[in-house]
């Protein structure tokens, strides 16, 4: 996610380079043949260019509308994974005795693994690479037979929440409760991977680039009077406020994809992990994770 600190220039100009090298490219091309078919290029008055880049400022508001929305569901999945984290520990720590402390470590350490798993999952990195040291060798076994990695840990702890209740450590309504919190879990599981899974439209944006060249021909010609080294910078300035907006949406379409846009999901699993730690007052509480510059992991 990223801060509320000075960005650096250099990654905001990396987004659009390919872009502005062929807006430069293209805006010497139109006044090459401007210049030798004078005769033949009728007059572009500016009404025309004017047009189409008010059909352009409407497409990307579409599309920074849509994106944002994406963006935001995806956070509020993970605003709703971290209050489902606490209230699993905490209804656990209210209905069963103290004897069975460990019952309760054991479920805490995996949903803490969960919440690093499903980061890792959603985006296509090792699952389980941040979590194999929160879950035992036999969570470990099973969970090596299963694709989706953090669906497995869900399943191991209700489980572990079902033996419970057959022991009659957990009464019918206790075990309803817990139950519940998995089935949210889970439904914020799928939430987020729909979102991963869902792609916008390629051909929005395949036409969205096509209309910001048409606009940067039609304005080139459209100010065939100004001279190239004025041309030229604006051609430039102009085109890059369309593409970085357009890149801003593209980023924000898909939240889990490992950039600095993203949601912070590793962070946020940092946090559910020191939470639950302190609730359940382990030893081995870590610290939260530093942030990366102008973002947060």
């Amino acid at each position: 996610m990223l801060l509320n600190s000075k960005f650096p220039v250099k990654y905001v100009i990396s987004k659009i380079k390919s872009e502005m090298i062929f807006v430069l490219f293209l805006g010497l091309l139109v006044k090459f043949f401007a210049t030798i078919y004078i005769d033949y290029i009728p007059e572009m008055p500016l009404a025309i260019p004017a047009f189409i880049g008010t059909a352009i400022s409407v497409l990307l508001s579409f599309k920074l509308s849509q994106s944002y929305e994406r963006w935001w569901e995806a956070r509020k999945i993970w605003g709703a994974i971290v209050n489902d984290s606490r209230t699993l520990v905490l209804l656990l720590q209210s209905f069963l005795p103290k004897e069975e402390s460990e019952e309760i470590k054991q479920i805490t350490y995996r949903q803490i693994a969960w919440c690093y798993a499903l980061g890792n999952h959603l985006r296509d990195l090792h699952v389980t690479e941040d979590s194999e040291h929160l879950l035992s060798k036999e969570d470990l076994h099973t969970l090596k037979n299963i694709g989706n990695k953090p669906l497995g840990i869900l399943q191991l702890n209700s489980l572990q929440i079902a033996n419970l209740k057959a022991r009659g450590v957990l009464t019918e309504y206790n075990h309803v409760q817990l139950t519940n919190i998995i089935m949210r879990l889970t439904d914020s599981m799928g939430m987020a991977e729909r979102i991963k899974s869902t792609i916008f439209p390629v051909t929005y944006v395949k036409v969205l680039h096509f209309v910001i060249y048409v606009f940067i021909i039609t304005l080139s010609i459209s100010l065939g009077e100004i001279g190239s080294m004025f041309e030229i910078p604006l051609l430039i300035v102009i085109s890059a406020s369309f593409f970085l907006l357009e890149k801003t949406a593209t980023h924000m379409q898909d939240p889990f994809s490992n950039r600095p846009s993203d949601t912070p999901v590793t962070t946020i699993a940092r946090t559910i992990e020191i939470n639950l730690k302190e609730l359940i007052q382990d030893n081995d509480i870590p610290e939260p994770y530093p942030d990366h510059g102008f973002y947060r992991l």
